[in-house]
C-alpha cells in the first residue's frame, strides 16, 4: 500500500499534520497531534457540558485564526449518520452523528479521534467537503461509502473528482480484535479476507481499518490515486498521538477538520 508524504506545520506550540494531495488542491485542512494542547492531555471537543470542550475549541480556533463558531463538530456515537451542514444547522442537529458534509465557505467541519479513522474528503469541482469518523463499527456500516453517496445526492459530487485523506489512527499490527468484530467484518465487508489477519492469540485477528476504508472509497468510485493514507499509527507513536487502546478511553482526542475558503 502506497504511503504519501505528509506535511507537518506548527501553530505556536501546537503541531498539526496535513495531507499532500489536499494541500496541493488548495483546500484548508488539518489533523492535530497531542503536542501543544492544554488540559493535561485531556483535550476533548464535544461533551455533555460546554466547559468540557469550550477551551479546546477556542485553542483550535486561535491556532488557525478562526472564530470558535466556525468549528462544527458532531457528537459521535460510532454510527453511520451523515449530516449536511448549512446556515440553518444548530448543535442539536449534530447529535448521534459521525460524518459531516458541506458546501458552505468558512465552515470548518471536524471529527475527533483517538484510534478511530478520520477521513477528509474534498470535491474541487462542486466545492464540497466531508469529514468522517470511522471506528470498526462505522467501518462495517460503510460510513465512508455512505458519505460519498450523500455528497452525490445533495451536491451532485462525482466520486472520481474526490480527493480523500485517511488520517492518523490505529494500524493493523496494533489492532487485535475479538469474535464480535471478526464476525461483523465477515458479515458486512466482502473483502474481509484481505482485512483480517491471523493473530497469535486463539480466536483473535488483526484488523486493517486503513485498507477497509480505502477499499470502500474505491468501491464508491473514488480513484485509488486520489486516496492518501497518512501512514501514522496512533497506538505506536505515543509522543505524537492519543490512543484509547493504549491509554484508556478517557485519554484526549485528536481533531481533523476541513474548510472551504470564501
Amino acid at each position: 500500500m502506497k504511503r504519501i508524504a505528509m506535511e507537518c506545520i506548527q501553530h505556536g506550540e501546537k503541531t498539526f499534520l496535513k495531507f499532500r494531495k489536499l494541500t496541493d488542491s488548495g483546500v484548508f485542512h488539518f489533523s492535530s497531534t497531542r503536542k501543544g494542547w492544554g488540559g493535561n492531555g485531556q483535550s476533548r471537543f464535544t461533551g455533555d457540558q460546554p466547559e468540557t470542550y469550550q477551551s479546546f475549541r477556542q485553542e483550535l480556533a486561535n491556532a488557525f485564526q478562526l472564530e470558535a463558531k466556525q468549528l462544527v463538530i458532531p457528537r459521535q456515537v460510532h454510527g453511520k449518520r451523515v449530516v449536511v451542514v448549512n446556515e440553518l444547522t444548530v448543535p442539536g442537529d449534530l447529535e448521534e452523528t459521525d460524518a459531516l458534509i458541506t458546501n458552505q465557505p468558512q465552515c470548518c467541519i471536524c471529527v475527533q479521534t483517538a484510534d478511530c479513522v478520520p477521513i477528509l474528503l474534498y470535491d474541487p469541482v462542486r466545492r464540497v467537503v466531508g469529514a468522517v469518523h470511522a471506528g470498526w463499527r462505522g467501518t462495517v456500516q460503510k460510513i465512508v461509502s455512505k458519505t460519498v453517496h450523500e455528497m452525490q445526492r445533495h451536491f451532485n459530487t462525482q466520486p472520481e473528482d474526490l480527493i480523500a485523506g485517511i488520517g492518523p489512527s490505529i494500524h493493523l499490527h496494533a489492532y487485535e480484535v475479538g469474535d464480535e468484530v471478526i464476525r461483523a467484518v465477515r458479515e458486512k465487508l466482502p473483502n474481509y479476507r484481505e482485512l483480517l489477519k491471523p493473530a497469535t492469540t486463539p480466536g483473535k485477528a488483526y484488523l486493517d481499518l486503513w485498507e477497509a476504508n480505502k477499499s470502500q472509497l474505491v468501491m464508491a468510485g473514488v480513484l485509488e490515486e486520489q486516496i492518501e493514507i497518512m501512514g501514522f499509527c496512533s497506538f505506536s507513536h505515543q509522543a505524537l498521538f492519543y490512543s484509547a487502546r493504549r491509554d484508556g478511553i478517557d485519554t484526549g482526542r485528536m481533531i481533523s477538520g476541513i474548510m472551504l475558503a470564501k
